[in-house]
């Protein structure tokens, strides 16, 4: 998988699940290919499937799924909100690794091709793989919907397909297939059932009426949950974020009278994007660390078996090799005691019983989250300052010079192995603190994994204060030596009474 390629196929079809699970199995009945994501609206009516696959397999996946919604979904007697002209309606490809926008505009014209010659649906390109500069936008291509593609699609040059004959398929009608960069399907909610509204919001807000200009944006109304919508695709959204367009939406729904009631990502997102916006300004109504696409392809190729493109870090430390140690152990726990906090936060927030502490519990997580990426670098920094060790004790011993040099680079080295541990442990410390907030405020479900997070931050700074004291035994400089001795010395007690406090509550709650 040097070479993988994104493919978010969009099918006419959000209410009948058994549809969507049989495209999913055909996606990955080709071998490499793995879907990451499905996500149905009812109300759209519609249905988005995420995979990736491997730059030799992706067009025969996505032939195969053509085939089959063509099989399965007839636009006859199809109604939803979104718009559509395809049982299949919207096939992209997006370059992830190994591969270039050049080779995935390849990859979408050979996979119309197909789709044309194999299933006799009528091909429009659109984006970075059009073929004209009029079908660029996909809105353009897409514009009156289904029923009249198929009235005007013999009659109206402009309306000829890219290939194909100059007829919609009798139920699957057409289909557009695209190249393109990473596009975040975005939708916000508001608390109207007036779609005009949503409608306003969404004219007033996108970039082709004169709003943000990376993004697309429509009104809708979800009848089942008799609220509007306004739906957005950000299509370059280092330029035009998700946070941008949630507040432009926000400010502009103001004027109206209107709240946001909360926001969903359709699909995946890279984890850039989140990046740029912290979660609990975006109010996130589905929001996990499942929709970040980095981690979902590793989930799905674990799954299978194909652990290739996974870290095993338990069969790393098991192989016998020096490194990773003890420290990167050390780091390891105090992040997944930070990662049962994260998950304490989400059990908690957002529930009605839990609006006093809202606050608090969104900034605790916004740190463990934070604490968790310092974890992970510390454990990076760990093994490297090992190596350094190693490095200079490598260093020849051949004049008296040389031999100064060397002991003063063994110095060194061995003060930053005893530094980084004392960071884990300090970070560690800083886990369990949040840890005890969380289970004196958070989801009282949740107590049990509170304390098992404790323990495991417990013994981060246990594990890492031996680190320090075995480079310390080694360094001649005392006053460094007593320094990081006693400072190792009062997280551990720290940290043990914390632990102890956690523990009580979670005993007293089961007593």
């Amino acid at each position: 998988m040097n070479r993988l390629v994104e493919c978010v196929p969009n099918f006419s079809e959000g209410r009948t699940e058994e549809t969507i699970a049989r495209l999913v199995d055909v996606i990955e009945s080709v071998k490499g290919a793995v879907v990451l994501d499905t996500h149905m609206d009812a109300d759209h009516n519609r249905s988005v499937i995420t995979f990736v696959a491997g730059a030799e397999t992706v067009v025969e996946a996505s032939v195969r799924a053509a085939a089959l919604a063509a099989e399965l979904i007839d636009l006859r007697s199809h109604t939803g909100e979104h718009p559509r002209v395809g049982a299949m309606d919207v096939l992209p490809f997006v370059p992830v690794r190994g591969v270039t926008m050049e080779d995935c505009i390849g990859l979408a014209h050979a996979a119309g091709e197909r789709i044309a010659r194999e299933l006799q649906i009528p091909v429009y390109f659109y984006e970075r793989a059009a073929r004209r500069p009029d079908r660029v936008n996909l809105e353009d291509v897409r514009r009156k919907g289904f029923e009249e593609l198929r009235d005007e699609i013999e009659i109206i040059d402009a309306r000829a397909p890219d290939i194909g004959d100059r007829r919609v398929h009798e139920s699957a009608g057409a289909i557009v297939v695209g190249a393109r960069p990473f596009l975040i399907a975005y939708n916000i909610n508001l608390n109207t059932e007036d779609v005009t509204i949503a409608k306003k919001i969404a004219r007033a807000v996108r970039g082709r009426d004169g709003g943000l200009r990376y993004l697309k944006a429509l009104g809708f109304e979800l009848k089942s949950r008799r609220i509007a919508q306004v739906s957005m695709n950000l299509v370059d959204y280092e330029k035009t974020s998700i946070h941008h367009a949630f507040e432009a939406v926000r400010r502009e729904a103001t004027r109206y009278g209107v709240q946001v009631l909360g926001s969903e990502i359709v699909g995946l997102v890279p984890q850039d994007a989140l990046d740029r916006a912290a979660e609990y300004f975006l109010r996130i109504e589905n929001f996990s660390r499942d929709l970040v696409l980095e981690n979902r392809i590793e989930m799905a190729f674990a799954a299978k078996g194909e652990r290739e493109t996974v870290r095993d870090f338990v069969e790393e430390v098991a192989s016998g090799k020096p490194v990773p140690g003890g420290g990167v152990a050390a780091a390891h726990a105090a992040s997944l005691g930070a990662a049962l906090g994260e998950m304490i936060a989400h059990l908690t927030e957002g529930r009605e019983r839990f609006a006093d502490v809202a606050r608090e519990v969104s900034e605790s997580l916004a740190e463990l989250t934070e604490l968790r990426a310092r974890l992970q670098q510390a454990a990076s920094d760990d093994a490297a300052s090992f190596k350094r060790v190693m490095e200079a004790r490598r260093m020849l011993e051949t004049t008296e010079e040389n031999n100064r040099a060397r002991a003063g680079a063994i110095e060194a080295a061995l003060k930053g192995a005893a530094t980084v541990p004392l960071e884990i442990a300090g970070l560690a410390v800083q886990v369990l603190e949040l840890l005890e907030t969380l289970a004196e405020i958070g989801n009282p479900n949740a107590l049990a994994d509170a304390a098992t997070g404790a323990q495991l931050a417990l013994a981060a700074v246990a594990a890492a204060r031996y680190n320090v004291l075995v480079n310390i035994a080694l360094i001649e400089d005392e006053e460094f030596n007593g320094e990081h001795s006693s400072r190792a010395d009062d997280l551990l007690e720290r940290a043990r009474e914390i632990a102890t406090r956690v523990e009580a509550l979670l005993m007293d709650s089961i007593e």
